[in-house]
């Protein structure tokens, strides 16, 4: 999709036939959540990834919060070149002040004046009349109106307000010049019926319902965010406010990604769509993930590690014939490379024959008659069954005995302010014991490349992720790496309490598994019989690995 930006200008006038804006509030309402903190330099890289991802309006904080929050939305407001640039304010005057000096040199401004107006809040929280809340709120927005283009006006826990004072003060906020006016569910509490029904009716029975935007803001108290924005929408809003991954206070706030694919897959039930470059959504995804260090729940829609992932055998037949049988989207249309079929205990021959066809394999029938039990064996007793594991299964060879090179001591040292170095000692199952020591940017490039030195294969790291396989102070790690050995991309793993141990094992995995296929490619090594430590099959002739570059 094509990333535009909305002329806010274009807001005047009938909206109820143009497309839904993407305001996205990750940076302010989803940052001040408890373990989500990040830090400017953190803001502005998620504020830049954003815009690219086209969202029409960045909330990128709340700039009388504190001297380095006024600060973080000032920079991303002078950086931000399409989007709109929004900030945060209660309906006080030092608080919009405050927004309209950090929006100075934004290209387009616009400051998001709130205001509560339950009958909860204005007695036990502001202690206002009804005339109080109405006369601050216009007092507000007309202040607003003079330090940005565009004001946004919030009723606070609009959605247990009365209905017609709702209405009452979302018409003195647009007659003092709000162009956009927000009815968020603050606590989560409303169902899909009752927002439907609610928006129906303010955009029904505000004076300029047909030239302002209505927008959402839904909490997930329920797990029902996602599903009253999208009711929302049904019903005339023209303007959502969500977050990355879902991250809010208490249950989060409604997830973009799932608004957006839902909108876009359910095209022609919604009538209306997002400029937001889909795309991008997986990699935003996974750089929020990195700048707060929190991990997305596994199978989270759209962008969590199962989303496009199938282990059940009679899934993968039906994702090997059709892709469209189990899934409503292409992984690539949210930046995910490929549908993973995930081989676990509940896999079938297909999914196994293709894995194997990946990695080089071409076994015949009555080669998977000896393998497909031996692969049923071992994913009864492991979770996940890794490359090395099939390899290890297709040539006759026992997978928890891999070698032939094995980790017999490694020792690491990081040197503050400059090059880590390292150590390792390997022994080869034709009895040769070699160390070698090597010095890295860090003890995992040390160790990597004392690896390469003891064993002569070089390793061109692509990627390399390490994650907490359990919890507690001896937590393990699982390393994972990716790294290219000739024409192709090889995958290893290794599990370790020692991260910089976990990364050894992993690349031990690779040059095993280069050295084992180098070895049945000899000629002197086709051997047609099946059995322990013999090859089910003649490798030679296959010519798969050359065509897939993921083994």
């Amino acid at each position: 999709m094509e990333n535009q930006q909305n002329d806010p200008q274009s807001d005047i006038g009938d909206v109820a036939a143009e497309h839904v804006r993407i305001f996205d509030t990750t940076l302010r309402d989803g940052e001040q959540t408890p373990g989500f903190s990040m830090d400017r330099r953190a803001k502005l890289r998620m504020a830049q990834m954003l815009e690219a991802l086209g969202v029409d309006v960045l909330e990128a904080g709340f700039p009388q919060a504190s001297p380095d929050d006024f600060a973080a939305v000032a920079q991303i407001a002078s950086t931000l070149t399409q989007t709109t640039a929004c900030a945060l304010a209660r309906c006080v005057p030092g608080d919009i002040d405050s927004a309209g000096r950090a929006l100075e040199s934004a290209k387009r401004s616009r400051i998001h004046v709130f205001l509560s107006t339950s009958p909860l809040h204005r007695e036990h929280k502001l202690n206002m009349s009804k005339q109080q809340v109405l006369d601050t709120a216009v007092t507000a927005v007309e202040r607003a109106m003079q330090l940005a283009h565009e004001v946004e006006f919030s009723a606070e826990d609009a959605m247990r307000t009365e209905p017609e004072f709702l209405v009452e003060v979302f018409d003195a906020a647009a007659a003092a010049g709000a162009t956009t006016l927000n009815a968020p569910d603050t606590v989560g509490y409303m169902t899909p019926t009752e927002i439907a029904e609610r928006f129906a009716y303010l955009i029904a029975n505000v004076k300029r319902g047909k030239h302002v935007v209505f927008s959402s803001h839904c909490h997930n108290d329920l797990g029902l965010g996602v599903a009253n924005s999208l009711a929302a929408v049904s019903a005339g809003a023209r303007q959502v406010e969500c977050t990355i991954n879902g991250i809010g206070e208490r249950a989060g706030n409604a997830a973009l990604e799932e608004i957006v694919m839902a909108m876009k897959v359910r095209g022609t039930w919604f009538g209306t769509d997002t400029r937001i470059d889909t795309r991008k959504l997986y990699p935003a995804s996974r750089l929020l993930s990195e700048l707060t260090g929190q991990n997305v729940q596994r199978n989270k829609a759209i962008v969590g590690a199962n989303a496009f992932a199938h282990e059940s055998g009679i899934h993968q037949h039906g994702m090997l014939k059709h892709r469209g049988t189990y899934e409503i989207m292409r992984p690539q249309d949210v930046g995910i490379a490929e549908t993973k079929l995930v081989l676990g205990k509940h896999s079938g021959r297909a999914a196994l024959r293709q894995r194997l066809q990946v990695l080089g394999h071409d076994p015949d029938e009555a080669a998977m008659d000896v393998i497909f039990p031996r692969f049923k064996t071992l994913a009864d007793k492991k979770r996940e069954i890794h490359d090395e594991d099939l390899e290890a299964i297709a040539l006759g060879q026992d997978p928890e005995a891999l070698g032939p090179w094995r980790l017999v001591q490694l020792s690491s040292n990081t040197h503050l302010g400059g090059s880590a170095s390292a150590s390792v000692k390997l022994r080869h199952d034709d009895g040769r014991e070699t160390g070698e020591a090597a010095i890295g940017d860090g003890p995992v490039d040390a160790v990597l490349r004392a690896i390469e030195r003891v064993t002569g294969n070089t390793l061109d790291v692509t990627e390399f992720q390490v994650r907490a396989v359990s919890a507690g102070g001896d937590a393990q790690g699982q390393a994972q790496l990716t790294a290219r050995h000739g024409e192709r991309d090889w995958r290893g793993h290794g599990v370790s309490t020692d991260i910089v141990e976990a990364a050894a094992q992993a690349a031990l995995a690779i040059v095993n598994r280069i050295e084992r296929q180098a070895a049945q490619s000899r000629p002197e090594s086709s051997i047609e019989e099946c059995g322990h430590g013999r090859p089910l099959f003649d490798l030679r002739a296959q010519g798969s690995a050359q065509k897939e570059n993921h083994p």
